[in-house]
């Protein structure tokens, strides 16, 4: 296990190198620029339009559905396990890159919502199919169509070995083992290791409830993810509010921590640059981890949107990583800093979902296990409803890939499933570079297509806005 994790780790260090994250920020700059910062100038809009629902048009679920199937894919243990990776392996500056690489990846998303709706197309069941494959395909050319491939072959990767099913509930089965099974108490030996019966239980219970919501497709997805979604992050959000709040007064501190180790100001062994480029390099990788924006998934559920505008649902989609990044990761890094956990974390070393746990749990001055126990429920939801959009992304690649659906479907739904029950067996360092892997490979075919339409997406930006100025549409 120790070479596979030093294989997979090499792996990493090439595909998430500084080019990558220099790739990324440059396609969300370029589009930023394009597009005059519109992320910024059509937010109030944007946040409309995620509540209005467009009447009357060709679509399989409502805007928000789509929306909140996107969002159950991202709002995930990124945020909360993937935030502290982040904060631990990188230093507190590696928030900072986070949030700006979220700034110019609002425009990405924007991108990817819109190229999505524009190229996708209608099969005879009346089901929608888009992504990143069809706007390669039908935007870029047929001689583009390896790269489409390409994509959706990475996209079965990271649905199945990375972001869609291990690492999501192996942060379920970490947390509910630190709630009742801290000590290791209760354990089963298991395939030459020792388990705590309740990772075992988790694992059941959890690839139990997912197949019996993924049998019913998209349909069943957005519905329950419409309902979870947005409970659990307001109770999230509420929650961090009152911890900083309780903490006000170490908030300016803990800014100012945040941008010294963004720009190697804070004093490490590695020297002012290489403190820079591994906060970069964190934050950059676990943001995209957590908000998706550039890996080209969240366009695979805004083409089923019920939408006629393409701007009108790549707006809707940017917000997803306003809200997953600039306000919720923002907050759990902010928590992290301003209780204490970091520092009790380097100290202690702990990693992941131990350290936002602290956090929680002393955030308040309530118990410990009062603070473990809410993030443990919360985890849980959230990680559950990515596993669920996570599936659908994979299986709209598998479609695309094979060209088959019914029974081929069925049966690869089942090995979706199996993998979510293989998942808390996994070590957590593999899982997450593994995660790491998969994400640089898929995002790679979906940036060379944003760069390449990226004057289409203009130009289909200001058809919008000047059919909506002059009161040819609605807004």
């Amino acid at each position: 296990m120790e070479q596979l994790t030093n294989l997979l780790v090499a792996v990493d260090n090439v595909v998430w190198g500084p080019w990558m994250c220099v790739f990324i920020m440059a396609v969300g700059l370029l589009l930023t620029c394009r597009l005059g910062v519109l992320q910024f100038r059509k937010l109030p809009l944007a946040l409309k339009y995620m509540v209005k629902n467009e009447e009357g048009a060709a679509g399989e679920v409502s805007s928000f559905g789509a929306l909140c199937t996107a969002m159950a894919a991202t709002i995930g243990t990124g945020n909360i396990v993937g935030v502290a990776t982040a904060v631990v392996a990188g230093g507190p500056g590696a928030l900072f890159w986070m949030i700006l690489a979220a700034c110019f990846g609002m425009a990405t998303k924007y991108s990817e919502g819109l190229l999505a709706v524009k190229y996708r197309r209608e099969k005879e069941d009346g089901k929608f199919m888009g992504g990143p494959f069809y706007y390669i395909e039908n935007g870029m050319g047929k001689k583009w169509i390896p790269l489409a491939k390409m994509f959706a072959i990475f996209g079965i990767g990271a649905g199945l070995l990375g972001i869609g099913t291990i690492t999501q509930v192996n942060g379920i089965s970490t947390a509910v083992q630190g709630f009742f099974d801290p000590n290791m108490e209760n354990t089963v030996n298991m395939l030459g290791s020792t388990y705590s019966i309740a990772t075992i239980a988790t694992a059941i219970v959890v690839a139990a409830l997912v197949a019996l919501v993924v049998v019913g497709g998209l349909q069943r997805i957005a519905n329950v993810t419409s309902i979870i979604v947005p409970f659990m992050a307001i109770i999230y959000v509420v929650i961090c509010v009152c911890i900083l709040i309780a903490h006000v007064s170490e908030i300016p501190a803990a800014i100012s921590e945040i941008f010294a180790s963004a720009f190697g100001l804070r004093a490490a062994a590695g020297g002012a640059l290489g403190t820079l480029m591994i906060a970069m390099q964190k934050g950059v990788a676990r943001g995209i981890f957590s908000n998706e924006a550039g890996l080209g998934s969240a366009p695979i559920a805004a083409a089923a949107a019920q939408t006629r505008e393409p701007v009108r649902q790549g707006l809707v989609s940017m917000t997803g990583t306003f809200i997953d990044t600039i306000v919720i990761c923002t907050m759990t890094g902010l928590t992290i800093m301003v209780t204490g956990a970091y520092d009790n974390a380097i100290a202690n070393g702990l990693d992941g979902a131990q350290v936002t746990a602290w956090a929680f749990g002393n955030g308040l001055g309530w118990s410990p296990q009062v603070g473990a126990f809410i993030l443990m429920v919360c985890l849980a939801f959230f990680a559950f409803t990515t596993i669920l959009g996570w599936d659908y992304y994979s299986e709209r690649c598998f479609e695309y890939l094979t060209g088959k659906s019914g029974t081929p479907l069925k049966v690869y739904r089942w090995v979706y499933v199996f993998a979510v029950l293989c998942g808390p067996f996994i070590t957590v360092s593999a899982v997450w570079t593994l995660a790491d892997i998969c994400n640089g490979l898929m995002a790679i075919p979906n940036l060379i297509a944003l760069f390449a339409l990226s004057g289409v997406i203009v130009a289909e930006t200001k058809s919008y806005f000047d059919r909506l100025d002059t009161g040819k549409i609605k807004g």
